[in-house]
Formats: C-alpha cells, sequence, structure tokens
C-alpha cells in the first residue's frame, strides 16, 4: 500500500524538523529541492537554492547559542491536477538549551513530488511573536 501525499509531505517535514534538532545538513538536503527557495520571517531575507540554505543552516549550526527551529503543519493541501502541495502551520524557535520560545509565527510551504520524493520548493515565513 503506497502513502498518501499528505502522509508523505507530514513525514518529510517531520523529518525535517529532526534534521534540524540534529544539526544533520545531509538529511536537510535530501529533503530540499536543488531551487529550493525560504523568506526568512522577520527581515524577509530571501536565501535562494538548496546550496545557499545549507551554508546558511551551517553557520546557524556552529553558533554557540543556536535556535533550533520546530514547523508543525496543520493544514497540506494536494492539486489534484500537478505533482504539488501547499503546507500551512505554525514555526516556533527556541534556545537549545530548551528555553522558551524566542520566536514564532506562521509559514507555508510549497513541495513538489519528484520522483518518489516529495521536497521543499519554497517556504515562507511570518515571524508573529
Amino acid at each position: 500500500m503506497s502513502m498518501t501525499p499528505e502522509i508523505a509531505i507530514r513525514m518529510a517535514r517531520a523529518a525535517f524538523n529532526r534534521a534540524l534538532t540534529d544539526a544533520d545538513l545531509a538529511a536537510i538536503g535530501s529533503i530540499l529541492a536543488p531551487n529550493a527557495v525560504l523568506v526568512a520571517g522577520t527581515d524577509s531575507a530571501l536565501i535562494s537554492g538548496r546550496k545557499a540554505q545549507l551554508f546558511a543552516w551551517k553557520r546557524e549550526f556552529s553558533s554557540p547559542g543556536r535556535t533550533v527551529y520546530t514547523r508543525t503543519p496543520e493544514t497540506i493541501v494536494i492539486s489534484p491536477i500537478e505533482p504539488i502541495a501547499f503546507e500551512h502551520g505554525q514555526w516556533v524557535g527556541v534556545a537549545t538549551t530548551d528555553g522558551p520560545p524566542l520566536a514564532s509565527g506562521n509559514y507555508s510551504a510549497k513541495w513538489r513530488q519528484i520522483g518518489n520524493d516529495w521536497l521543499i520548493e519554497a517556504e515562507l515565513f511570518l515571524t508573529l511573536a
């Protein structure tokens, strides 16, 4: 039995969250499309491409007081005509010392099925707190 696109995306998101917690660049790279785009929540900085994102994460992971980000999907909409989907949810960033949230907000992500894998093509973050 093959899994539904929604379950595949939710599993990929869970793997991405684990990779962020574990500072696992290889795992992060395996979930990002080559041309993935990220628009940051506060300053709307644009990080374009898998390589640029991995460079940014590597820099983040090397920071002594680094923030661990978790994205929690609320809705996933699968396109009936293309192998694409939209994910909406909440994100939070906490200090690695298990402190209170440092920042949080909403996010949207666009996914594309490439082969058997669902990959992140774009993520857009809104900082609310």
